[in-house]
């Protein structure tokens, strides 16, 4: 089973938290381009061919913890879009230990810092995106 497909594990957000972002998500994301409900991204990129040892890993060590308390701190510009910057010590911890037990197995994308972020907007015109991010930040407060 070596050409299983990656797995991606993402964040589960409560139904008002999902709403909102999946709401702008809708509004502001090219139709196009927009394939995928709101995420958060915990790892791009686990072994699909160890699915099982990756869930049993997964809710071992989520089980041995609270859920994690996220706070919605701001709205970043990315460039070409914009997402709302996520902060928790509990899930960055989570996160680490996550990729410890992986480590063989990560890309180099998740290797890299983790940002922990929603993305909104993405993969438009920089001047668009500059007015959303304009738009989204001139109305923003953290919520959690």
């Amino acid at each position: 089973m070596q050409d299983a497909a990656p797995l991606i594990l993402t964040l589960a957000f409560d139904e008002a938290t999902f709403a909102r972002f999946d709401g702008e998500r809708r509004r502001y994301f090219p139709d196009t381009l927009n394939f995928i409900p709101a995420h958060a991204t915990l790892f791009h990129h686990l072994p699909g061919d160890r699915e099982r040892g990756v869930i049993e890993t997964v809710t071992t060590l989520a089980r041995a913890l609270p859920p994690p308390e996220v706070v919605v701190t701001g709205v970043r510009f990315t460039g070409r879009g914009v997402a709302y910057a996520l902060e928790s010590e509990v899930l960055a911890g989570f996160r680490s230990r996550l990729a410890q037990a992986f480590e063989p197995h990560l890309t180099a994308q998740d290797r890299q810092g983790w940002r922990p972020h929603v993305t909104v907007q993405n993969k438009v015109d920089p001047a668009t995106a500059r007015a959303r991010h304009a738009d989204l930040q001139a109305g923003f407060a953290p919520f959690r």
